[in-house]
């Protein structure tokens, strides 16, 4: 579980395959192999590290399914560990399963990004998404896009500030409002026969 608040920029040092170095140091600490690591809001496993990087291995549905696909060495990467039990819940809840892969509409500080529309009845006025693993408060709905009025803070310490129109972000929907959702798709779907037997136990 993570918060969507970005630890650190790290940068992709090596790609080989389906792996991939990620040079770090903030997130290195307190991280040994088997640990979780967000990277642009992906969950990934370390599966080496040192002083000064870790490696994780990517399986081709993540690539498929993200922007990880189009990291070339030298890309810049947001960094996030898990949140730890009891710390403070800075952001909102993050998975660090991305749901979709959006696009830059319009860059910051007035972020506008697209979405599949199939997606946007998860959205509401001011309530949270995250882009690229950062929590991300949006308005301005219309039937693909959101907008987001982006701090200086958070387009320097995230890969925002390189972003322009027409690069890949991933998506992650806010949790409760995609369990809500499946509870409310599902009561729908509930046989009226099935219904009543459980208001008469």
């Amino acid at each position: 579980m993570f918060t969507g608040i970005v630890e650190e920029l790290g940068s992709v040092a090596e790609r080989n395959g389906s792996r991939l170095r990620i040079a770090a140091s903030t997130v290195l600490s307190g991280s040994k192999v088997g640990s979780s690591i967000a990277v642009n809001g992906c969950c990934l496993t370390v599966v080496e590290l040192d002083q000064n990087s870790w490696m994780t291995d990517v399986s081709d549905e993540t690539f498929s399914r993200t922007n990880l696909g189009a990291l070339n060495v030298g890309d810049v990467v947001n960094l996030e560990r898990p949140m730890a039990l009891g710390d403070r819940l800075g952001g909102h809840l993050v998975l660090g399963h991305v749901d979709a892969v959006g696009e830059i509409v319009s860059p910051v500080p007035n972020l506008v990004v697209r979405i599949p529309r199939d997606l946007m009845h998860l959205i509401v006025e001011k309530g949270s998404v995250t882009v690229d693993g950062i929590s991300l408060t949006a308005f301005d709905l219309t039937a693909d896009t959101f907008c987001v009025a982006v701090i200086p803070h958070t387009t320097e310490v995230t890969t925002l500030r390189v972003r322009k129109v027409g690069d890949k972000v991933n998506i992650e929907m806010d949790m409760m409002a995609k369990h809500i959702a499946r509870m409310s798709s599902s009561a729908v779907n509930v046989p009226s026969s099935s219904r009543n037997r459980w208001w008469r136990r």
